[in-house]
């Protein structure tokens, strides 16, 4: 007995001279099954034999249809476009050669949009770090329950998930309605084609289930767009794309989700981009603070409002100053967790504020921020030693929010890198008053040696005695030849090569490397990199 929806969704694969994952996306498309009438492989004048795999593909299984574009777009915008218009199905979504559609995806969206009679199903994307395997949920506060939304401005919240990979859409009411994505070399084409989408007005069946896995290759030669932040050009066509997304929804009356663009502006975008402001030269740095500048002199104070802590005193900083400035401290506000350094200044009448010479930058919304979300700051400090590592905790005061809350102790775990869900080590530990400054100490052994080979991160939970609670990771304290590499005498592995380091975000976290083979290892890789250097 077949499927009562067999054959309703067409699967637009597109790419580009990605031959050696071309062929993964198209399959898992077909291993959907029946209910994937056609699988359109939209080919933008590759050079690297991509076109010849997936012609050969279609040889073999009669639902592959493939464009061979004569031209390429210079974007992912044009491809998608000659999809839509080809598809013969009821329903469409779209593939990057890259990526891959977990079993059962196209099933589970097909169902909602079919039961609930909606022109769009969205599920949860989940972004795979290759090759490490580690997992990590896009925008997962949107998918944790199902739920039917009879217009996209009862949640405007939708508007913060700007892909369109993971979603389902009534191949009619994209051509009804004249939604297309931007054609030709244009950037972030998603954030404009969810636009038009939103301000359509579709009904809406939000699942929770994994519907798609984003690859994301960081070693890749040719890096992905939302990966090559390295050029000014991406963030002038990131923010081209937020700012025709606002047009769009505003135009069409839809003021919540016009400033639900901007607030995800600020809190993901704005944010990314400062996290990495250290790493750039003094040129990049010049001209994305002015061109930043100018793009938020167009917010008006309610889009602040709505946004984050660490992306509206981002914003506010740039604003009030001409030359790039504080670049390490916002680099650490930005971060996820945020964490406000010090030092805290304050006005006359005690507001408190960015700094001494910036006194328009007021902070007084951290004294209503609940305590789960106050961009609180702890120093750390790991000092390996042969027969246990230190570390090192300072919890600072802000504003007098600490004080009040009473602090009481911290829960610490090193969590692997590569899998979230695996806790090499945890302990906890009193938080005592420091007498000779405004904060709090504590401190606890780590014994590497049961923790093993890997990169672990540090995660601290903040226990107060008012019953509240902060999680946020470590400030790493450079300095002192803290941050440096040391063998350790070990009786379980002989010896431990062990490195405390900052995170680009300004995180404590930590490299293990175990015996003697694993040394060799690290001694090898870092002769390589040497060598390649010269």
């Amino acid at each position: 007995m077949g499927h009562p929806h067999d054959a309703q969704v067409s699967v637009v694969v597109i790419g580009y001279d990605d031959a050696a994952h071309v062929a993964d996306a198209v399959r898992s498309a077909l291993a959907q099954g029946g209910v994937v009438r056609e699988v359109i492989a939209v080919d933008d004048c590759s050079s690297d034999g991509s076109a010849e795999l997936l012609h050969a593909l279609a040889a073999e299984e009669p639902r592959v249809k493939v464009i061979s574009r004569t031209t390429n777009s210079g974007g992912c915008g044009t491809p998608r476009n000659d999809g839509i218009e080809a598809a013969t199905a009821p329903y469409v979504m779209f593939l990057d050669s890259d990526d891959v559609l977990p079993p059962g995806a196209v099933d589970a969206l097909l169902m909602a949009a079919v039961a609930h009679g909606t022109q769009l199903a969205a599920g949860l994307c989940v972004r795979r770090e290759l090759p490490s395997g580690r997992e990590v949920p896009w925008q997962p506060e949107l998918y944790e329950r199902a739920v039917v939304v009879s217009h996209p401005s009862r949640r405007p919240g939708l508007a913060h998930d700007t892909l369109c990979v993971n979603k389902l859409y009534r191949t009619d009411f994209l051509r009804e309605h004249g939604i297309r994505f931007p054609d030709g070399r244009f950037h972030y084409e998603d954030f404009v084609f969810s636009a038009r989408v939103l301000a359509a007005g579709p009904s809406i069946a939000v699942i929770p289930d994994i519907v798609y896995i984003w690859h994301v290759r960081r070693s890749a030669q040719r890096l992905s767009i939302s990966l090559a932040r390295a050029d000014i050009e991406n963030w002038k066509a990131r923010m081209e794309a937020t700012r025709q997304s606002h047009e769009i929804l505003l135009g069409a009356g839809e003021k919540q989700l016009a400033r639900a663009a901007r607030t995800t502006f600020l809190d993901r975008g704005l944010r990314m981009y400062t996290r990495e402001l250290p790493l750039r030269d003094e040129e990049y740095r010049k001209e994305w603070w002015r061109l930043t500048r100018a793009y938020l002199e167009e917010f008006e104070a309610a889009d602040f409002a709505q946004a984050s802590v660490p992306g509206r005193v981002v914003a506010q900083v740039v604003l009030a100053s001409e030359q790039p400035r504080d670049l390490h401290r916002l680099k650490e506000l930005a971060a996820r967790p945020a964490r406000l350094t010090p030092r805290y200044a304050r006005t006359a009448d005690g507001t408190p504020v960015w700094s001494d010479d910036l006194p328009q930058v007021r902070l007084e919304h951290l004294l209503q921020c609940p305590m789960e979300q106050l961009p609180v700051t702890v120093d750390a400090e790991l000092r390996p030693g042969a027969r246990a590592a230190r570390l090192r905790l300072r919890l600072h005061e802000l504003y007098g929010r600490v004080e009040n809350a009473r602090p009481a102790r911290v829960d610490v775990e090193f969590v692997l890198r590569e899998d979230e869900k695996r806790v090499g080590l945890s302990t906890t530990a009193e938080l005592r008053k420091d007498p000779d400054s405004a904060g709090w100490t504590a401190e606890t052994p780590v014994d590497l040696a049961a923790l093993g080979a890997g990169t672990w991160d540090l995660k601290l939970t903040l226990r107060f005695d008012d019953g509240t609670s902060r999680e946020t990771a470590p400030h790493a304290v450079a300095g002192a030849g803290l941050l440096r590499r040391q063998a350790v005498p070990s009786l379980r592995h002989g010896v431990l090569l062990v490195q405390p380091y900052a995170t680009h975000s300004g995180a404590l976290a930590l490299r293990v490397a175990s015996g003697a083979r694993g040394v060799t290892s690290v001694a090898r890789r870092r002769l390589r990199r040497l060598l390649h250097l010269r």
